[in-house]
């Protein structure tokens, strides 16, 4: 029996990731890859245990779910991988169509609270897997996450560029949370032992990797297209920790998303010992 893992295949799941499989045996687990929304789909069904998964995932199922401690995929502030590319200022999207990427959640339920509760806009929303320059063609503005946005963000190419990450923060003052390591209560039940083990090494993990950007950089794929110091400064704007801050913010993205009708209501926040 082993335990299974989802495994997201973004430049921000690297150094947890890479640093969990160099310095731990790892022969009792799973990895299984794909991007957040069809792992969301998978935990959702049971066919992995555990994964760093879109908080929305969590609002939406909490009766079914329990956060590992002390670890999440973060940002105070700035986030440089979850933009919005628009042909007009921000200011000017009320009532205009903005293209929502099919990879994320949490993500494009966070640009909604920021619309509507930042701006006080009413907007068309529609997921679309168009390449940036062909979906502005159909939609104001367009919503990307992980690599994808990182790679368009080094383009730009004249359009209004705005961090999810920091327009939250100026809004909030608080921590933004887009995934957090959920685990099924089924599973924790079934697989404690390896679950709190893991939880351990996660958090030594996660101690090793902030010491070790610049190594875990020399060698791995996303160095062939983002270049090592690159990587190591977007490592370094993530936050991997889950602070009582960094769940005050969660809350607080809950009770939006609640209020807009996003979420049928305000869960509470559960954590695995």
């Amino acid at each position: 029996m082993k335990l299974r893992i989802g495994q997201i295949d973004y430049a921000n799941c690297t150094p947890i990731f890479t640093t969990l499989k160099n310095n731990f045996d790892c022969c009792d687990y799973q990895f299984v890859n794909g991007v957040p929304s069809v792992l969301n789909a998978m935990l959702d069904a049971g066919e992995i245990d555990l994964c760093p998964s879109s908080s929305i995932e969590y609002g939406k199922s909490s009766e079914k779910y329990i956060l590992l401690p002390d670890i999440s995929i973060s940002s105070i502030g700035a986030v440089k991988s979850v933009f919005l590319f628009s042909r007009i200022p921000i200011e000017e999207l009320d009532g205009k169509a903005v293209g929502l990427t099919t990879e994320s959640d949490t993500s494009v339920n966070l640009l909604k609270v920021i619309l509507a509760k930042k701006h006080g806009f009413k907007n068309n929303f529609q997921r679309t897997s168009l390449p940036l320059t062909e979906a502005l063609q159909s939609f104001s503005a367009l919503l990307l996450i992980g690599d994808t946005a990182l790679k368009a963000a080094m383009m730009r190419n004249g359009l209004y560029v705005y961090d999810l990450g920091a327009l939250w923060h100026d809004f909030t003052g608080l921590p933004f949370v887009f995934a957090l390591w959920i685990l099924r209560r089924d599973a924790a039940a079934e697989k404690y032992g390896m679950v709190k083990t893991l939880s351990e090494r996660l958090k030594e993990a996660k101690r090793l990797a902030y010491d070790s950007y610049e190594s875990i950089a020399a060698d791995c794929n996303e160095r062939d297209w983002m270049g090592s110091d690159a990587l190591v400064d977007y490592w370094q704007t993530i936050s991997y920790d889950l602070t009582p801050a960094h769940c005050t913010g969660l809350q607080s993205f809950f009770r939006y998303a609640a209020e807009l009708g996003i979420l049928s209501r305000e869960p509470e926040i559960s954590i695995f010992f």
